[in-house]
């Protein structure tokens, strides 16, 4: 685990201790202890790259800080609001660097239910008209590059619709609240059978989810939790193919044969470290799409400051 910086780390010694870690059946249970004006800040890295033949190729990679404050706390809710903040681009490429400044200063509430299971984003139209109005500022600045003007529209329909922001948008979120609500036996593997949304659109994806409790450590009140996702290889694959062929329609280009599509495999695995009030003290994601060879790769950090 990366060093936590020293406030973030005085914060959670000095919350109450809950008894979330039980060591005589080796459990541990994921619940938001949270009061109203809790706040927490965040650093949140993402890094993109690609393997292929044994050899890594760099490629996006940039970071930023997340302000998350309780706003209101009841018997049966919390509201949680996130503030996105001071972009920095760890990589060259000037749209990237467009892009990401849209989000700037984005303030965006939630609903978690009283154990802090995500329940739904509550300001999705002051997010939708927030990043609209960036995109629109950034397809101005690049009229002249048509196939990044179409590559802004498909992120624009991320943000369209409710069910659209919370399934595509607020990755991180889910990323962060992925095992509250649950409870964990060491040495038990949990296994799911569910759907995962589809970003080519259609139908959303069937998928096999295995969740397990890793670590506990009584004495530091924290423990580690790990998942795995992995979707549908064939309905992946065809989802893939059909958003290939739209694009090529679109880029006036010839598109691929349905017969030479190679077979299309994600997975997802995350592991967080919790503390005992139910904050993420460190979190990674990793996801993993691999097609005829090559392999490209997503890990996102999430880590208390």
């Amino acid at each position: 685990m990366k060093r936590l910086q020293i406030f973030g780390l005085f914060f959670l010694l000095s919350i109450k201790i809950f008894g979330q870690i039980d060591m005589s059946d080796s459990t541990a249970q994921v619940i938001g202890y949270w009061n109203k004006n809790d706040k927490q800040t965040y650093i949140v890295t993402q890094q993109d790259f690609k393997i292929k033949d044994s050899d890594t190729t760099s490629g996006e990679s940039y970071k930023y800080f997340v302000d998350i404050s309780i706003v209101d706390s009841t018997a049966d809710s919390y509201i949680i609001n996130w503030l996105y903040r001071d972009y920095e681009i760890l990589s060259e490429n000037p749209l990237l660097e467009k892009l990401l400044s849209i989000s700037e200063n984005l303030n965006v509430t939630i609903r978690t239910n009283e154990i802090g299971e995500f329940q739904e984003v509550m300001n999705w139209e002051d997010i939708r008209d927030y990043i609209l109005k960036g995109i629109e500022i950034v397809k101005n600045e690049i009229k002249d590059m048509p196939e990044f003007v179409n590559y802004i529209n498909q992120m624009a329909g991320m943000f369209s619709t409710k069910e659209s922001v919370e399934s595509a948008a607020i990755k991180e979120m889910h990323q962060f609240y992925t095992f509250h609500g649950g409870r964990y036996e060491y040495g038990e593997e949990y296994i799911a059978e569910m759907k995962a949304a589809n970003l080519y659109g259609g139908e959303p994806f069937d998928t096999k989810m295995t969740v397990w409790l890793d670590e506990l450590n009584p004495d530091d009140n924290n423990f580690i939790v790990r998942m795995t996702q992995t979707i549908d290889s064939k309905q992946l694959t065809k989802a893939v193919y059909d958003y290939l062929v739209k694009m090529s329609e679109t880029l006036n280009v010839a598109a691929p044969e349905s017969k030479d599509m190679p077979l299309v495999t994600n997975e997802i695995r995350i592991a967080s470290r919790i503390h005992g009030s139910g904050w993420i003290i460190y979190s990674v994601e990793t996801r993993e799409v691999n097609a005829e060879g090559q392999t490209n790769i997503e890990e996102r950090i999430i880590e208390i400051q």
